[in-house]
């Protein structure tokens, strides 16, 4: 194998699909196996509604896309939506009744984490369950919900204290990486927004991926946690949600920042961007959450 034949034939990586071809066509075919996808919003997005989506998923074969495997759910902030991953799940059986005998649910894994040197401790329990899984299918995708908030109160703002937490993104990252390539997994983190403040080059003049997307509620927005973090994904998703007014007489669809809410009723577009991907090029495409799933729309 040479770099020429890596360029020419680049090696194939297994994907899981996020349960909708519309989703799936924009990702080049699911969310990558061996590496680290980031879901990137601010609250209200859709990113937990995804990574849920995304756990029933995995259990489907490959030949629809899935994995045959179970999940790893790592919540941190919040309970885990334990209800709302209910509905989902019942919707999902119903549309692959030949499929599950048993409830989906049972193949997804929840642990609760509260700090970011937490998360660094229990790697070698995680390894240790990852390498003698006890369950129906092998564990094959990790989920954080979110990395954020693992490390946004945990550290102050001074030097030695930005150093510490930089050094955890490494070790932390540095082992999921490891864990995704011995095992095969798909690991996905989900990440908050700050408001980004001054021109839109980027943090310190660097640009970081396709930066015009991080556009959401009528704001200039970046990703939490800064250039270092940046640096630990593989690839980064950018969740969207803008407000729009319809038109009663008409049916004009306007923009709710221009007619200052007049009109109603109103309506919230999701879209879901690629801000940066080793195997993708930059697009996006818009998606809606129901009761029973979320799945992209095609305009």
């Amino acid at each position: 194998m040479t770099p020429e034949n890596l360029l020419q034939r680049p090696l194939a990586t297994q994907k899981c699909t996020l349960g909708c071809p519309v989703l799936d066509r924009c990702l080049g075919g699911g969310i990558p196996c061996n590496s680290i996808t980031e879901l990137v919003a601010e609250s209200g997005c859709g990113k937990t509604q995804l990574c849920l989506q995304l756990a029933l998923s995995a259990q489907l074969p490959p030949s629809l896309g899935g994995l045959s495997a179970s999940s790893l759910y790592i919540h941190t902030e919040f309970s885990f939506p334990s209800r709302r991953l209910h509905q989902l799940s019942h919707a999902f059986r119903s549309s692959h009744p030949l499929i599950f005998s048993n409830d989906p649910c049972d193949s997804i894994f929840v642990h609760a984490v509260y700090s970011a040197d937490q998360l660094f401790d229990i790697m070698p329990k995680i390894e240790s369950f990852l390498a003698n899984p006890r369950t129906q299918f092998p564990v094959k995708l990790i989920v954080i919900d979110s990395i954020a908030a693992l490390f946004r109160s945990d550290f102050e703002n001074t030097p030695v204290e930005l150093k510490r937490r930089s050094s955890l993104f490494f070790k932390i990252s540095g082992k999921l990486k490891s864990l995704a390539k011995r095992f095969g997994l798909a690991v996905v983190v989900t990440n908050q927004v700050v408001d980004l403040v001054g021109p839109s080059e980027g943090l310190n003049g660097l640009k970081v991926g396709n930066l015009a997307s991080l556009v959401s509620s009528g704001r200039r927005v970046c990703a939490a946690l800064g250039l270092s973090w940046a640096n630990c994904v593989n690839s980064r998703l950018f969740l969207s949600r803008n407000e729009e007014v319809v038109g009663e007489e008409n049916g004009l669809v306007v923009d709710v920042n221009a007619c200052g809410g007049d009109f109603v009723p109103r309506r919230t577009r999701r879209r879901l961007h690629v801000v940066f991907a080793p195997h993708l090029p930059e697009s996006s495409c818009e998606f809606v959450i129901t009761r029973e799933r979320v799945f992209g729309v095609e305009r």
